[in-house]
């Protein structure tokens, strides 16, 4: 055998004596006689055997100790969420598919293109933009037929079907020859607003300043801000003069807010389910949708275009949009509290009928339309306040920013830091002006006149015939908005405004009344323009 050898196996057998003499010291043998039984073979044997157990013991104890510790079986078994095995499915195929988010489209369109910049009455700036647009009906020889569609917060420009686009619009039955909006007779422009992402300008596009997406770089808009846009385009279409301003929900503020920009370019004008001002009710429900859609931490502030898109949080936002746009009313009738499955036990995924209806209508909005897209365009709803008091504040800011602007029409940089910031102190409860007032008793009216601040901002509209129509059951723009535009237009001296107002008998369809009663609203419309 080798020197090293014989070294190395005569270090091992001391290390191995040496473990034994301090195992034998803890069990209370002498030193000397520790060291004896180290050596014999006998005493090795009869050491290992001992260890042998006590490790067994041990181990036994420490199973028996995790047998113990073991949590009893559940009363009851655990509640299956296939809803929550849905959307972690539908998160992980957008994951796997390639390419950045869905194309939003809702069909063949027009498109014009604008190169020269447009100011926003926030002071942002738009290099240049694009509104998507189609059209209906033939343009007279002096282009006085014209009446300009406005839409909604999340419709396309399709509002009707066209050779290129045979697809059903958003309002198919009103539009059409011989229908309400009599395309015999009329030239009807639809477009889509900017912000919106079926075509327009929108957060999607592109920033022709640094060849990305805007994401949340975008500028804040207002409704205003997508007239201005709208009027860019009858320019180019050589337009001097509406015929009609006609809209619905948002489409009803840029028709009052066309005539407000415009009253020399506006003749008649329709406002169905609108408003002359969000109110604070409307404001809070957007602000949730918004909310819900922001903690999607795919919304990823706003630059998700390149990854995931936050299909979760727009789901849950269009379910509480959906709330909104119908009535409780209809869903008694049409829902009542029926299950989807009798046969079951009850369920915490969608479970009653009302459930499943707004489950599937969040599931199907939720990648037809830009997150961003819905952020943007319900701000400019709620920043909407034809007051006269918060049009002259705009018109001093718009100053202001006009110097971004110079004569030749290229854009000054701005300050890059972000000038939209939470106010300073939180929302404090504020004390009451007078110690019988409560909110638990309706504040009396002190007069029966629209406010003094409305009236003066409606004044422009008092030569424009009106025709302003609400739905009682309406819980997004309530009937008494629409009354109080109504008022306000006559207060401002208005003496051509046509004022109607379905009750619960007529309609119980909410705020979509104005997509759906064909009868009603469409028989107005009809007899309003003539």
């Amino acid at each position: 055998m080798e020197p090293v050898v014989k070294v190395a196996l005569a270090t091992a057998r001391q290390a191995t004596r040496t473990t034994q003499i301090k195992a034998l010291r803890t069990k209370g043998v002498s030193r000397g006689h520790a060291r004896h039984l180290s050596y014999s073979p006998r005493a090795q044997q009869a050491l290992q055997t001992r260890n042998f157990h006590e490790t067994t013991s041990h181990r036994a104890q420490a199973a028996a100790a995790a047998v113990v510790e073991q949590p009893p079986e559940s009363t009851n078994p655990a509640l299956s969420f296939p809803c929550l095995d849905a959307r972690e499915a539908k998160t992980a195929s957008l994951s796997a598919s390639s390419g950045p988010e869905p194309s939003y489209n809702a069909g063949q369109h027009l498109t014009w293109h604008c190169n020269e910049p447009l100011l926003l009455d926030w002071g942002g700036v738009l290099p240049k933009f694009d509104i998507a647009y189609e059209t209906w009906g033939e343009l007279n020889e002096d282009k006085s037929n014209v009446i300009l569609l406005h839409t909604g917060l999340s419709a396309s420009s399709h509002a009707h079907s066209t050779p290129t686009n045979p697809k059903r619009g958003w309002w198919e039955k009103f539009i059409g020859p011989g229908a309400p909006v009599n395309t015999d007779k009329y030239f009807v422009i639809c477009t889509n607003v900017i912000g919106s992402c079926y075509g327009s300008t929108s957060p999607q596009s592109i920033d022709p300043a640094n060849g990305q997406n805007y994401g949340t770089r975008f500028p804040i808009l207002t409704v205003q801000d997508m007239v201005r846009a709208q009027f860019r385009l009858l320019d180019a279409f050589g337009i001097s003069k509406l015929y009609c301003s006609l809209g619905s929900s948002m489409g009803g503020m840029q028709s009052l807010a066309a005539g407000i920009l415009f009253p020399d370019r506006v003749g008649k004008i329709v406002s169905i389910s609108g408003c002359a001002r969000s109110h604070p009710y409307s404001i809070a429900l957007r602000h949730t949708q918004r909310q819900v859609l922001m903690m999607d931490p795919n919304w990823a502030r706003g630059f998700y275009y390149q990854g995931i898109p936050p299909h979760v949080g727009m789901k849950l936002a269009r379910e509480i949009a959906t709330i909104t746009y119908r009535s409780g009313p209809e869903w008694e009738q049409r829902f009542g509290r029926r299950r989807a499955d009798p046969g079951r036990p009850p369920a915490l995924c969608p479970d009653f009928l009302i459930e499943t209806y707004l489950d599937h209508a969040g599931e199907k909005f939720c990648l037809e339309y830009d997150a961003n897209s819905l952020l943007y365009v319900s701000k400019a709803m709620d920043l909407f306040d034809l007051g006269r008091e918060h049009q002259e504040k705009m018109q001093v800011l718009r100053q202001q920013n006009a110097s971004r602007l110079s004569s030749d029409g290229s854009i000054f940089q701005q300050d890059q830091t972000c000038n939209l910031t939470l106010p300073e102190k939180p929302y404090e409860e504020q004390p009451s002006q007078s110690p019988s007032e409560s909110f638990s008793e309706p504040a009396e009216s002190t007069s029966n006149r629209p406010p003094a601040d409305l009236v003066a901002g409606l004044t422009p509209l008092r030569y424009h015939p009106a025709l302003v129509m609400g739905v009682a059951s309406d819980n997004l723009f309530p009937a008494w908005q629409q009354r109080e535009v109504a008022e306000t237009l006559r207060a401002a001296g208005n003496r051509s405004v046509t004022h109607v107002e379905l009750g619960e008998d007529t309609s119980l369809f909410g705020h979509d009344t104005f997509l759906l009663d064909l009868k009603h609203i469409g028989g107005s419309i009809r007899t309003f323009l003539g």
